[in-house]
């Protein structure tokens, strides 16, 4: 599959890079494909990825996939062009600069605003709700951790939830995309316990059926 990631940072980074392991295409959308960051994570990612503008990287995906901060979120996605009919993984958090709320929900989510921002993209709200370890290995003693997601177009969802499961995640359909309202806040949770109650990134959640 070929995957135009927006971002090559620590979210966007690991995920290309572990697409790339499993044999997708991946090219990284970035500001400047020559710097040194960028190198390194071509150089993990085995040869097996690229870095260009962030326009070729909308153009290039069958699947994009926003990570940049929110805070550059519309930004990039007008830089990334025309993304009508694409699927569009939307993993970004409308997060406060100090991570103590959100700065919108309740009434819409980031998730419906990347929407409105990408008209046309079929989008899913998506690798939001943990970290980047947990992306570079999502395996736990108690089974792989869960990865909610959430869109309106059933064919986008499966392919999100396949691209999920390639990583070695559980992923389940949590529903249409206004249910982004409520994965943003949980996305919150984990943040909170990991960065201001302590716990560290190494946990993950877990949904367990009987």
């Amino acid at each position: 599959m070929r995957i135009g990631v927006i971002g090559a940072g620590s979210v966007g980074g690991t995920l290309g890079r572990r697409w790339a392991e499993r044999g997708h295409e991946v090219l990284f959308g970035v500001r400047d494909a020559t710097d040194e960051k960028v190198r390194r994570l071509l150089s993990a990612s085995g040869g097996r990825a690229r870095a260009g503008s962030v326009e070729q990287a909308g153009a290039f995906g069958e699947v994009v996939v926003l990570a940049t901060p929110w805070s550059a979120a519309e930004s990039a996605l007008r830089a990334a062009g025309d993304l009508r009919g694409k699927t569009l993984l939307d993993c970004t958090n409308p997060l406060k600069s100090d991570l103590s709320g959100l700065t919108i929900g309740h009434t819409t989510s980031g998730g419906e605003q990347v929407a409105a921002w990408a008209r046309g993209a079929k989008v899913v709200k998506i690798f939001n709700t943990t970290g980047f370890d947990n992306m570079a290995d999502p395996e736990y003693k108690e089974g792989p951790a869960t990865m909610f997601y959430c869109g309106d177009d059933s064919s986008a969802k499966t392919t999100a939830a396949t691209l999920a499961a390639d990583l070695g995640f559980d992923p389940v359909d949590a529903g249409p995309l206004v249910q982004a309202r409520l994965l943003e806040p949980y996305a919150l949770l984990w943040i909170t316990l990991a960065y201001k109650q302590g716990l560290g990134r190494s946990f993950a959640f877990r949904l367990v059926r009987r």
